[in-house]
């Protein structure tokens, strides 16, 4: 079609639209006109088929659907909102690969494919637990701030809404992230790969505002957090990440945190791994040194080359990882659109490159706004796909210039053996000449 012609297309759909605004009824709840409507709409429709594919297309009249011929639902007195029946598939799912006998100590994973912004639903937040959720009555709730202070203060919920608070977008992700496919590639979706990380807007209390009317004494060093759960959770941290902006919580996204997110008060400690910010949170205790807990020395710790295992390394490094086209999905050729999500705990990303080729060569991706500290960012990347096997994947460079490493780069510093933590690596996937995308491994 030559541009003379695509004018004139365009001049018409003008004036049918013209036609349209100055009718003295409305064409589209008019029953009389309802048909002229649908002549107008595949009118519309087949000049822009046309302008697409160069051709002619067949104008069929757009059909009236039952939604239109019937009431809706009423809006009920009182009601907690809840998605389409339609979306019921887009569930948190425990792990495929690692299935407990039993389930209170054990984790749920964000459906990442299926979450189309950087905000987390909060039905769809991942989940650990180390002895199950307890079901905590806010009424009778307290936290306690003790230890190396000057005055040891406890609060009641109510004392701690009456506090100033503040809102701050975050990624969450657990440690144990992407442990079952270090050296195989065990799991089958990015659900199962990825899905125990989650961001939400999370709103709280600044723990140094507590401190502060505590009064710290100058040999604190170190603060104990505890949960109220089964397993009484704790870590040890220390006190410049404290004051720096670890948050006392008590909602996410808008809303008072569920019972399995920490309900009713958690700590949240922004860029460190999941297990720090405990959960069902109920003391502080600050003392001079670590507490060495089991969560800090049989667990949470990483191996290393020499025998050795490293503690406290809770920063979550820079990470990224493609969504569409990822395990379980098939895609046809044609033109496709890599998404996917990019992260760091030291700080805000600055690129992320995708290659199609199995990382031999890298080409920059497109970053969504907004781009925050220590949350999660959306990248999208368009090609034409011919329907050649290849091998896709994403990198991410954060503000620090620390770049994305291959498990191979991660073996020169540490030991890959057992349950190993902290597996930020690139997470290729294979996409097959039939269009079928599979989990797979490079370098």
């Amino acid at each position: 079609m030559n541009n003379a012609d695509k004018l004139k297309q365009s001049q018409a759909i003008v004036k049918a639209a013209n036609q349209e605004l100055s009718a003295h009824s409305s064409i589209s709840h008019n029953p009389k006109r309802r048909a002229l409507l649908g002549k107008t709409l595949a009118y519309a429709g087949a000049a822009g088929a046309a302008g697409l594919t160069g051709g002619n297309a067949l104008a069929q009249a757009l059909p009236i659907p039952e939604s239109n011929r019937t009431m809706g639902r009423t809006i009920p007195p009182e009601d907690y909102g809840m998605p389409s029946k339609y979306e019921s598939k887009v569930k948190r799912r425990r792990t495929d690969v690692f299935v407990n006998r039993q389930n209170f100590s054990d984790w749920s994973m964000t459906p990442l494919a299926q979450q189309l912004g950087t905000v987390t639903p909060n039905g769809l937040i991942f989940e650990r637990h180390h002895n199950g959720i307890p079901e905590i009555n806010p009424d009778g709730h307290k936290l306690v701030i003790h230890g190396l202070v000057h005055q040891p203060l406890e609060f009641s919920m109510s004392d701690l809404m009456k506090y100033p608070s503040v809102s701050k977008f975050y990624f969450m992700e657990c440690s144990g992230n992407g442990l079952t496919d270090w050296l195989k590639p065990a799991s089958k979706t990015v659900q199962q790969t990825h899905g125990l990380l989650s961001a939400a807007q999370w709103t709280g209390i600044p723990v140094s505002t507590l401190l502060d009317e505590a009064g710290l004494l100058k040999e604190a060093q170190w603060g104990l957090f505890e949960g109220a759960d089964g397993s009484a959770h704790a870590r040890s941290l220390p006190i410049k990440k404290i004051l720096d902006d670890a948050l006392i919580v008590y909602a996410s996204n808008g809303e008072m945190l569920r019972p399995e997110n920490g309900y009713p008060l958690r700590l949240f400690v922004p860029g460190w791994e999941g297990n720090v910010s405990v959960k069902w949170l109920r003391r502080i205790k600050m003392g001079e040194e670590p507490w060495n807990l089991r969560s800090e020395t049989a667990r949470y710790t990483d191996p290393m080359p020499n025998g050795k295992w490293r503690q406290f390394s809770m920063e979550m490094e820079a990470k990224s990882v493609v969504t569409s086209p990822s395990g379980g999905m098939t895609i046809r050729p044609g033109v496709i659109e890599i998404q996917g999500f990019a992260w760091s705990g030291n700080g805000k990303v600055r690129t992320v490159d995708v290659t199609l080729d199995g990382g031999r060569s890298w080409r920059e991706a497109r970053l969504e706004e907004p781009v925050m500290d220590k949350s999660l960012t959306r990248f999208r990347y368009e090609f034409k796909w011919d329907g050649s096997p290849m091998s896709i994947a994403s990198r991410v460079v954060d503000s620090t210039g620390y770049v994305q490493p291959t498990v191979d780069d991660i073996k020169k510093v540490r030991a890959i053996v057992g349950f190993v933590q902290h597996n930020n690596s690139i997470q290729p996937w294979a996409v097959s000449s039939s269009g079928e995308v599979t989990n797979a491994q490079f370098g």
